[in-house]
């Protein structure tokens, strides 16, 4: 096989990879330490990537060594709409699943407890499961904003979970607003570090 028609496969290989994994060719790039300039290169088929790196791109799509230097008959994509609807739904849907899971704490603990007067508090506890859910999909689809958020929510609402805890079952303290100061640096640091990201990239 010519080298010319090689670099074209692995080319097309990589392009189409990397849009099923919803990346761009800057978020490929820092994953293999180089630049988007040798992506857009390589995805053009003005060249072929080293060994090692052909093998660090089948270990990061999951795919083997044959699947990236041999043609693939195109499979049929999503719309992005369609794409973005689906992802919703299942992101929803996984939400639903910690809700319905406070409401069946909440029931049984209305049926085996009822002289519990705090079983309101399994639905305080599905708020941050709900953010750690929208956190892992962020994560996965690169959604970055989405991943801000969520991990804001997280902090301050898993510090209230724990402060509404406490003063449902003592009654609370003088200075029990104090756990609320943790969120302070947790936030400031998650900040920081999403900051320090979005530069290291506009370096390369």
């Amino acid at each position: 096989m010519e080298e010319e028609v090689l670099a074209e496969i692995i080319g097309k290989n990589i392009t189409r990879l990397r849009k099923d994994a919803n990346m761009t060719q800057l978020e490929l790039a820092e994953k293999l330490n180089y630049s988007d300039k040798s992506i857009s290169k390589w995805e053009q088929g003005n060249g072929i990537p080293d060994v090692r790196i052909l093998l660090q791109l089948a270990e990061l799509f999951g795919v083997s060594l044959d699947d990236l230097v041999h043609e693939h008959v195109e499979k049929e994509v999503l719309p992005r709409s369609a794409k973005r609807r689906n992802r919703f739904l299942t992101v929803l849907c996984s939400v639903g699943i910690c809700w319905l899971v406070a409401v069946i704490c909440f029931v049984f603990l209305g049926l085996f407890g009822p002289e519990l007067d705090f079983m309101w508090l399994a639905f305080l506890f599905a708020v941050p499961a709900s953010s750690i859910v929208v956190l892992v999909f962020s994560c996965i689809w690169h959604w970055k904003w989405i991943r801000i958020i969520s991990i804001s929510v997280l902090i301050w609402t898993a510090i209230a979970c724990v402060y509404l805890v406490i003063f449902a079952f003592t009654g609370g303290t003088q200075n029990l607003w104090y756990l609320f100061l943790i969120g302070i640096p947790l936030q400031a640091l998650t900040l920081v570090y999403f900051a320090w990201r979005r530069g290291a990239r506009f370096k390369r």
